[in-house]
């Protein structure tokens, strides 16, 4: 009864993932731009620039109403009522200058949302090949039941002509629940990566999508590192560089407070007496370069200066990291590259040669069933190392990619 329902489970698993839509790394990664801590920064930028189309607008005018001079009197001979209004004009080097410095804080959360976003296209990756990696464990999984199984049943028919022990037939089953163990521990980890990738894609945890086995590995271990392709196109390079340009726009602003504003001032008085009315009429300026008007502005652009320098530092102390993480990776790719191979050339033919040789003893009654199943866990053991090195391999390339933003 146990058997078949573990058919039946296996049944509806294979309809599900049969109806299940397939997803290669192409379109994981297109749906990316979906998550929502992106289309935040989208909306972010977009505020930004509605705030900056407001950044010309003049200051308020003033307009006053009430009593001028007049005497402290019940019926006052005297004095007038007036009717005053007011209006400054800021210089428009200074609105000009304004808004483009409000423009610019929308380009730097731009390259921050690029920025984001290539931690995210890495994180998609990543549980993309783990999960690929994965089901190719399934499969050998599958192969190593399949010997298991083989051999449990051939040994159960020796076991009835006294050819066999049972406590190898004991082992043989032990190995083969076991397999369920490691089976399940895999299958829940799939199930991990599904749901960080429909996360990341902004879909329902739980939809199910099968995915694109097909891996290709890169030469990136013979490349050299090429600083100006980092600077044009790493985001937290450029967002440093739209920094710089902030803080430019931003010593303009400040220069730019060296500039006048201009005022103007209209009244009516209505005098009171029989006296004749009269006006005013005045406009102002304001005298921004004297010594304590101008003393601000002149420290903040030589603290602007300070801060593009540290900038500047910074940039550099980035690309000095990123090269020597690119080397690293590198040689660290060389060396899994080498020891995959090693694994497929050399220590998968050579237990797989153990596996027959012991097989083909237990075949002619000259070897025992232990020595089988030692030699069919020690392939296991080995090809599961060896898509270890793969997917070890497979994170480095991610990480190079990260580290040139290549998504």
């Amino acid at each position: 009864m146990k058997k078949y329902q573990i058919i039946l489970t296996g049944l509806m698993c294979t309809a599900l993932y049969a109806r299940a839509q397939h997803l290669p790394l192409d379109s994981v990664l297109a749906r990316v731009a979906a998550n929502p801590a992106l289309q935040a920064y989208d909306a972010k930028a977009s505020a930004q620039d509605a705030y900056a189309d407001g950044a010309k607008s003049l200051d308020a005018p003033k307009i006053s109403a009430g009593q001028y001079q007049v005497p402290y009197q019940v019926n006052p001979n005297g004095g007038a009522f007036m009717i005053q209004a007011e209006q400054m004009f800021t210089n428009p080097a200074k609105l000009k200058a304004k808004q483009d410095y409000m423009k610019g804080l929308s380009n730097i959360t731009r390259e921050d949302k690029n920025y984001l976003k290539n931690q995210l296209v890495a994180q998609a990756r990543q549980y993309y090949y783990e999960r690929v990696v994965l089901e190719k464990k399934l499969v050998q999984l599958q192969n190593t039941q399949n010997l298991l199984e083989y051999m449990l049943k051939d040994a159960n028919i020796r076991l009835t002509y006294g050819k066999e022990k049972l406590p190898n037939i004991y082992k043989a089953k032990a190995d083969l629940f076991e397999l369920d163990n490691t089976r399940d521990q895999l299958n829940n980890e799939i199930s991990q990566r599904n749901i960080m990738l429909n996360t990341l894609m902004n879909r329902a945890q739980q939809t199910a999508f099968t995915v694109d086995t097909n891996i290709v590995l890169k030469d990136y271990e013979t490349n050299i590192t090429d600083t100006a392709m980092l600077t044009g196109t790493r985001s937290d390079i450029k967002g440093i560089n739209r920094n710089i340009e902030l803080q430019q726009l931003n010593s303009q602003m400040e220069y730019a407070k060296r500039k006048p504003d201009f005022g103007i001032q209209a009244a009516h008085m209505q005098s009171y007496g029989g006296y004749a009315n009269q006006y005013i009429l005045m406009g102002s300026v304001t005298i921004p370069i004297v010594p304590w008007a101008s003393k601000e502005y002149r420290a903040n652009l030589k603290g602007i200066r300070f801060e593009v320098e540290e900038l500047q530092q910074k940039k550099l102390e980035i690309l000095n990291q990123a090269r020597g993480q690119l080397a690293g990776y590198r040689t660290d790719m060389s060396s899994k590259k080498r020891q995959l191979k090693n694994y497929q050339l050399n220590i998968i033919p050579a237990l797989q040669n153990t596996y027959k040789t012991s097989l083909q003893a237990y075949e002619q009654n000259t070897g025992d069933l232990a020595s089988v199943l030692d030699g069919i866990k020690s392939l296991q053991m080995a090809r599961i190392a060896a898509l270890d090195r793969l997917q070890e391999l497979l994170t480095l390339q991610v990480a190079y990619e990260r580290e040139y933003e290549k998504y």
